[in-house]
Formats: C-alpha cells, sequence, structure tokens
C-alpha cells in the first residue's frame, strides 16, 4: 500500500545489483528506503570478511529509520540479496508521511518494536551455547508469520549468519531437530506446522 502511496507521489526508484551496497557503517544517514521489489540484508562484518545478519528486509518493507531519526551514522552494511528496487525518502518527506498518514504511523511503531524485539530475543540467543536451542528459537521466530504447511525461504546459510552458528552446525542441527520431531522438513525444507500445548510436532 505504502509503495504506490509513494509511486503516485512520483519518488524516485533506484536499482541495486545483487551484491551491491546501499549503505555501509559509518555513513551518515541520508533516506528511509522503501523495498519495491527485491530483498536486502543487514549484516555487520567481522575481521575475517563473515557476514553476521541482523536483519533481512523484502517487498513492501522499509529500513534505516533510526539512524535517519537519531542522526547517528549507520552501524551495519545493508546488502542487496538480489537485484532490487528502491525508493528513498529523505527525512523531509518521511516526517510528512508519518504526519499525514496516521495508519503508516501505527505501523511503523508496530515494525520498529518488533525489530526490537527480534534484536533483544537474539543477543540472549548468542549468550546461549547450546547450537539446538538457539537455532529452533531463530525458526519458530522466524516461522510465526507463515502459514501452516508453508516453507520458511531461508538457505543454511542464512540461517547460519543471523544465528552465529557455522552452516555445518546448522545443517546437522537441523537435520537433529527434524530426527526429534521438534521441526518438519519436506524435501529439504523447513515447513511450518502446528504445535500442540506439550510443543510436540502434529502431522500436517
Amino acid at each position: 500500500m505504502y509503495i504506490q502511496y509513494l509511486t503516485d507521489r512520483n519518488f524516485k526508484t533506484t536499482s541495486y545489483k545483487k551484491g551491491e551496497v546501499v549503505y555501509g557503517p559509518g555513513q551518515q544517514p541520508k533516506y528511509v528506503y522503501f523495498i519495491k521489489s527485491g530483498e536486502v540484508r543487514m549484516a555487520t562484518v567481522n575481521q575475517d570478511g563473515r557476514e553476521f545478519i541482523q536483519g533481512v528486509f523484502k517487498s513492501k518493507q522499509h529500513f534505516g529509520e533510526p539512524a535517519l531519526l537519531l542522526e547517528r551514522p549507520y552501524l551495519a552494511y545493508t546488502i542487496a540479496s538480489r537485484d532490487t528496487e528502491i525508493i528513498q525518502l529523505d527525512k523531509t518527506a518521511f516526517l510528512k508521511m508519518i504526519e499525514e498518514n496516521r495508519s503508516f504511523s501505527m505501523d511503523l511503531i508496530m515494525t520498529m518494536s518488533e525489530r526490537l524485539f527480534y534484536k533483544s530475543m537474539m543477543l540472549e540467543e548468542l549468550a546461549n551455547e547450546q547450537a539446538e536451542h538457539r537455532l529452533s528459537t531463530l525458526i519458530n521466530y522466524l516461522c510465526q508469520d507463515l502459514e501452516n504447511g508453508a516453507a520458511l525461504n531461508m538457505t543454511r546459510q542464512t540461517l547460519a549468519d543471523m544465528s552465529g552458528l557455522r552452516v555445518e552446525t546448522v545443517i546437522r542441527t537441523i537435520k537433529k531437530l527434524a530426527a526429534n520431531g521438534e521441526i518438519k522438513l519436506i524435501r529439504g525444507k523447513i515447513v511450518k506446522t502446528t504445535y500442540d500445548v506439550d510443543h510436540k510436532l502434529e502431522v500436517l
């Protein structure tokens, strides 16, 4: 809905190729970014070049609000995970959109609250050395908005980058979780299922 709102007002669309950086740490914020199509990941990169993914933003979502509102430099990279089209709003236009659109204001509060909750959850999980618990918590969180029977569209590498685990550990742990009935796999895809009160997996 908001993408159409911005398109109707002739805001410019910028294209990014897969792997292209939208912004990097230390840069001063200029815009809030609305994804018209494609996908962007927010990540920190260590000295060895390994990414830790803080979040994944998809079509019709937006990112970059906190740094712009606080006028603080970015702390992480945002990188196009595939070819992506983005509409950029400067601070004046973004504040005007908040003022003129009450439903967007409420959605913005919910979105930022959800991201804060996710980061708090992952900070707690990163202190947990048990790979099964960490990965199970992440998978359950990512599946919460999916319909029953829908596949989680995340690669093992992405789950590794989000959980801070090695991809080999993720592959091994997913197989173990599936064998224990804690998750369901169909053709190698993690599929959302229904759980009973004892958190036992129900058959779809």
